[in-house]
């Protein structure tokens, strides 16, 4: 596969089907993509405009889709909690052979990121958390928004529009049905209701100051300014408990950094992966 070329494909993981996008040469240097929680979400809908520029750059991109989310299958007896989420992202490692990688993770695939490198941080080079929760993380109007999802084309699209974007040209036609698209697939919104509802554990995301400070992992915190869905100010909790991290702030942005500031994104993202701020 060269940097040009793309996958996608299923493999079998924890006993499911899990849906996964790969970019770039077999050969290149292994960077994991976690995408974030909101109804609709895959990695496609997250990582769309970063996974070619990225391999172009040398990287071996490989962006799963969570169990619940996209077009990975949905066990009937699965309980969803954080646990359940790193155990899954794990098993995806090993079945394609990933000793060691770096992670950038969106918003609930940073948290995931997170409690990897608390288990073994020995299996991840480098972390990008980019909108995601951390210390001093409330419920927001906009996570209570994303939350209260019902679906319609119409809802995704306004949901998108006050949540996630200061620039609403982001918000393409495309955009919406894609999310709306994935939004409706076979047990797509029953699982995305269950997760954070008390049956299961989706919403228990907290992390104390205790654990953030044991994290070692060299660590970039992206943040957009304007996000609506988990604060600046967590970020800036995080980069002075992390003991190794750098933080950068993209002004006239909202929870979609990756979207929303494509270019700078992934120019800044190779700068760190790459050994740039070390």
């Amino acid at each position: 596969m060269t940097s040009t070329q793309t996958e996608e494909a299923t493999v079998l993981t924890n006993g499911f089907s899990t849906h996964f996008h790969e970019y770039g040469p077999k050969d290149g240097t292994p960077l994991l993509m976690l995408h974030g929680s909101g109804p609709g979400v895959s990695a496609w809908a997250n990582w769309r405009l970063n996974m070619a520029p990225l391999a172009e750059r040398g990287y071996r991109v490989l962006a799963p889709d969570l169990v619940g989310f996209g077009y990975t299958e949905r066990p009937a007896d699965v309980y969803y909690s954080l646990d359940t989420w790193r155990e899954h992202v794990w098993s995806f490692m090993d079945v394609m052979e990933l000793g060691r990688t770096s992670i950038v993770g969106n918003s609930l695939g940073g948290r995931i990121a997170l409690h990897m490198a608390g288990q073994h941080p020995e299996r991840i080079e480098r972390m990008v958390l980019m909108g995601a929760p951390g210390v001093g993380m409330t419920i927001t109007e906009g996570l209570k928004a994303l939350r209260a999802y019902q679906p319609s084309e119409e809802n995704m699209r306004q949901m998108l529009l006050d949540c996630f974007a200061v620039d609403k040209s982001i918000i393409t036609d495309d955009l919406v049905r894609t999310r709306y698209k994935a939004s409706m697939e076979p047990g797509a919104f029953e699982a995305y209701t269950d997760m954070f509802s008390e049956r299961h554990a989706g919403s228990q995301l907290g992390i104390t100051e205790e654990q953030v400070r044991a994290i070692g992992t060299r660590t970039l915190l992206l943040h957009g300014r304007e996000d609506k869905v988990v604060p600046v100010d967590v970020a800036w909790n995080m980069v002075r408990l992390l003991p190794d991290a750098d933080l950068a702030v993209f002004a006239h942005c909202g929870h979609w950094t990756q979207i929303e500031r494509a270019t700078d994104f992934n120019a800044v993202v190779h700068q760190f992966l790459s050994g740039g701020g070390s």
